[in-house]
């Protein structure tokens, strides 16, 4: 079973030291790769003009036959929503009586 699911049959031949990838319009982009002191803004060109939609919560990405596809991003952390979450500790107030020169005064305290 794939974890992704194919969005359009592009059928693209990859090249090698060539970086591809969905830009934001939809369309894909080719672009050298950075190795060793070559370095600095690169030409970027357009392969394919797909103009596809980006849903939001999905990777569009191109597969090993060339084709878009995308898959559902995972969010979050899945440990902290299986450890059931501990009811918070309620602290108990308890009256003091307090005698001050003929006065009687009460105060709250908190006890943990």
């Amino acid at each position: 079973m794939t974890s992704y699911a194919k969005i359009q049959k592009v059928g693209i031949k990859r090249e090698v030291d060539f970086l591809y990838y969905i830009d934001g319009k939809g369309d894909i982009m080719k672009t050298a790769m950075a190795r060793g002191v070559k370095k600095g803004g690169r030409q970027k060109q357009r392969i394919a003009k797909t103009g596809i939609k980006k849903e939001v919560g999905f990777l569009y990405f191109i597969d090993k036959d060339g084709d878009i596809s995308r898959a559902k991003m995972s969010r979050g952390n899945k440990r902290k929503k299986l450890v059931a979450k501990k009811p918070a500790k309620t602290k108990k107030v308890t009256k003091k009586i307090v005698k001050k020169a003929g006065k009687t005064v009460t105060k709250k305290t908190k006890k943990k």
